[in-house]
């Protein structure tokens, strides 16, 4: 199948808990990045603030296994169903999306980040 790229040559990733079906957080792919997820079978993903691919989990071992990989209707939207070692977000939260609107926080904090990564790339 042909994924459409935008004009930076990235894809949109969302990606989601195999287990729970919990929306875990959204990056982004290039050809590089998800040729590497496919043969690896980990997410790999393209850092849009760093400018290269990035394997989840490189920096604090919070790895995501793919269990599959979807294309939405329009084939402009990836989906990896993962299994989540640790946590998906540098936040240290069991999501990316642990909080509303509002700012009222929803989810667990499971890991102190400070402790989960390596801080010298941010």
């Amino acid at each position: 199948m042909d994924i459409k790229y935008n004009s930076s040559g990235l894809v949109p990733v969302i990606t989601q808990d195999a287990e729970t079906g919990r929306v875990l957080m959204l990056a982004y792919a290039n050809t590089e990045a998800l040729s590497l997820t496919r043969s690896t079978g980990y997410a790999h993903y393209f850092s849009r603030s760093r400018g290269r691919i990035w394997k989840k989990g490189e920096e604090s071992g919070h790895f995501q296994k793919i269990e599959t990989i979807r294309v939405d209707c329009d084939a402009d939207t990836l989906l990896y169903m993962v299994h989540q070692t640790g946590v998906p977000c540098h936040t240290g939260y069991e999501t990316c999306f642990f909080r509303e609107l509002d700012g009222k926080i929803i989810a667990r904090r499971l890991v102190n980040p400070d402790e989960a990564y390596d801080k010298k790339d941010e």
